[in-house]
């Protein structure tokens, strides 16, 4: 497939500039003219959904995706309750700010039974998906590295989320393809394929290697082993034409002035995706 990246896809994901509020991250992105942001809902709290929307609003900025809701599993069925109603308080959140994605991370198993964790997930996603559809949210579930299995996500395999996602119409559920959480799958370009129509996000970064930190460890595109553009390609073939998101976990990142990570990310955003 032909190169065809370009900047109007572009969006930054907060996280990549963590130690900016959302003010900051806003007008980061006016200056670097990034077209898209990707909200954080503790980003979004810290100076309330109402100041949120109009900072995004007022600065023309458009909104990819808010992260995060899901986080279902737990130990008792009232504290599984809590979870339900934060997600559906997330997903009034995502309609406010003017999105139509919802990012679903899972959550981690409350002990051992890894297995009825994932079923906790399967039935909390059920319990949300009504009344998500009447918001216009769709729900993007997001699997992470299997490193993450213990204190983030049981779903781990794109696999794993296009069987769950399955279960429902595209324009209700679907999957956020991270490349930093799933280039190592030996099935990726399968499960992308099989995906086609249901891909809500496609977020990048790079893995380094050493890498340097189990959560902040992960790089700007280029510095680290994943072949992002074809699976760029790979998502793109099934017809996938959204905001491509960069979302990068890494202190020293964070700590480098905000505007230069932005004019780097640009750049290479445009060299390696």
């Amino acid at each position: 497939m032909e190169h065809l990246t370009t900047i109007d896809r572009l969006s930054l994901n907060q996280i990549t500039t963590g130690n900016w509020n959302l003010r900051q991250a806003v007008d980061g992105c006016v200056r670097q003219e990034i077209p898209w942001i990707a909200l954080w809902r503790h980003k979004v709290e810290e100076i309330g959904l109402a100041d949120s929307k109009r900072l995004v609003k007022d600065a023309g900025l458009k909104v990819s995706s808010l992260c995060r809701g899901g986080m279902f599993p737990a130990a008792t069925e009232s504290e599984r309750q809590k979870r339900i109603d934060d997600n559906k308080r997330a997903i009034e959140e995502a309609a406010e700010l003017g999105t139509d994605t919802l990012v679903l991370v899972c959550g981690p198993s409350s002990d051992k039974d890894i297995a009825t964790a994932r079923k906790m997930v399967a039935d909390g996603i059920e319990q949300i998906v009504p009344f998500a559809a009447d918001y216009g949210i769709k729900l993007g579930i997001e699997p992470l590295h299997p490193m993450y299995a213990a204190e983030r996500c049981v779903i781990v395999t794109l696999n794993e989320a296009n069987t769950i996602a399955e279960q429902y119409q595209p324009e209700q559920v679907g999957v956020v393809v991270d490349v930093f959480h799933v280039w190592w799958d030996p099935d990726l370009y399968n499960q992308i394929a099989r995906a086609k129509g249901r891909i809500l996000g496609f977020h990048v970064s790079d893995w380094i290697v050493p890498t340097p930190d189990l959560l902040m460890g992960r790089g700007m595109m280029g510095d680290g082993v994943i072949d992002i553009r074809k699976i760029r390609n790979a998502v793109e073939q099934t017809g996938y034409k959204g905001p491509i998101e960069v979302e990068i976990f890494n202190e020293r990142i964070w700590n480098q002035p905000g505007d230069e990570v932005l004019r780097v990310m640009k750049s290479r955003y445009l060299e390696h995706v």
